[in-house]
Parts: structure tokens; sequence; C-alpha cells
């Protein structure tokens, strides 16, 4: 493989990681908890964007259990993120783990 060729490739895959991460932003993920009644919508790339609470489930006299819900809701939406950012990336990088990316 001759370094014109290897330095195509370099250029490719650099360009399909860039258009990975473009498209992470923009993807949005849901994580629930409580059956749903607590909803975190995140981006690809890890972000929050909105938390939506049933309100049937906001109890004064429980903020706690409130609390659990909402951690849980944007954990289990950060976990699908991950795990669809390092499908991607994968994807791009045939496997290859490379520091800082997914």
């Amino acid at each position: 493989m001759g370094m014109g060729n290897l330095a195509r490739m370099a250029q490719q895959m650099q360009a399909d990681m860039a258009r990975t991460e473009e498209e992470l932003r923009s993807l949005r993920l849901e994580g629930t908890a409580g059956g749903g009644a607590v909803t975190a919508v995140v981006t690809g790339r890890q972000e929050l964007v909105s938390v939506t609470i049933d309100p049937t489930v906001v109890d004064p006299e429980d903020v706690e259990m409130l609390q659990d819900l909402v951690t849980a809701a944007v954990n289990d939406g950060l976990r699908s993120a991950r795990e669809e950012a390092e499908q991607r990336m994968a994807r791009v990088t045939g496997g290859l783990r490379i520091p800082g990316l997914g």
C-alpha cells in the first residue's frame, strides 16, 4: 500500500468521522424511568436536550423519588447515546479504537 493510498484512506476516514459527528449532534435519543413517567432526551453527543415529567409523579412530599426518576431517565438516555456513538464510530474506524472518539 503506497503512501498516497494511505493518505487518501486517512482523508476519507476523517471525512466519514466528521459526517458521523454531525449526525450524532443532530440525533435525539430518549431515556425513560418510572415506566415512562420521566423522559429525558439527549443528543448522540451526550448532551441533555429536555426532560419531561408526568405531573402525576410530582409529589411535594417525596421530592427525592422524583429526583431519582430524573437521574435514572437521564442516565438511560446517556447510555443509549454512548452505545449509538460507539456503534457509528466503529463503522467508520473499522472497529479501531481511537482515543477521544465515540
